[in-house]
């Protein structure tokens, strides 16, 4: 099972990294909070993180000495800097100083979840090819298996399957199907998401004994065999 990318979010002003928590763990993420640049220090030592989103104003340091120490460790996250201080100069220093990506205060969650999902992007490939079960799927190919067939899948249908493919035997909600293949947040599509299920269990499940698609009530659809399903429950 592909475990959450793991998040350190550094932000003083408890408003905003409670905001940021939540939307990043309704989109999938496991989140940690730092409210000042030492906390956050002894944390990114103590623990690998896959991301860290770095607030400038923080209370007993400047956020660059953050960026700055974090940088001088062997391996470090991507770093996205988030912060009030939105003139060019802050922006080119930041960067300059190691920082993969700046974003400055006010800013809409959108745009932030996807520079996010940039960067995770460009810093961990992505296998070319993912499996479970007797299920293939080609990510460059575009080309879909189950067995020896082989399934035709529309663009949105094949989007969908390989995010469930990516995290086999998680609970992906509709929300998060929605944010990921149609990258908006939007609460009007999430019927959608049902229609494009049952479209896709259709071509991948409804002729074969072994069923991959699974309804998780209250919640959302995993993919997995069931057997490993019904070990994850």
């Amino acid at each position: 099972m592909e475990t959450a990318i793991r998040t350190l979010v550094v932000e003083d002003e408890k408003r905003i990294a409670d905001f940021l928590s939540r939307g990043l763990e309704s989109a999938g993420y496991k989140v940690e909070l730092a409210y000042d640049g030492q906390s956050a220090l002894d944390m990114i030592h103590a623990a690998d993180y896959d991301l860290m989103i770095l607030d400038l104003n923080l209370p007993d340091m400047d956020g660059l000495k953050v960026l700055e120490r974090v940088r001088n460790r062997k391996v470090s996250p991507p770093v996205l800097i988030l912060s009030a201080r939105g003139n060019v100069d802050d922006r080119v220093k930041g960067l300059e100083m190691g920082a993969d990506d700046y974003i400055t205060k006010p800013f809409a969650f959108v745009e932030l979840l996807a520079r996010v999902k940039a960067l995770l992007r460009r810093g961990q490939p992505l296998p070319e090819r993912l499996q479970v079960g007797d299920l293939a799927l080609d990510c460059i190919r575009r080309k879909v298996t189950r067995g020896l067939d082989t399934i035709e899948l529309a663009p949105k249908e094949f989007s969908i399957l390989e995010y469930l493919m990516r995290n086999p035997g998680r609970p992906l909600s509709r929300t998060m199907i929605v944010e990921h293949v149609w990258d908006m947040d939007y609460d009007g599509l999430t019927n959608i998401v049902d229609v494009y299920i049952r479209h896709l269990r259709s071509k991948i499940d409804d002729h074969y004994p072994v069923k991959m698609i699974h309804t998780v009530r209250g919640i959302g659809y995993l993919l997995e065999t069931p057997e490993k399903a019904a070990m994850a429950s």
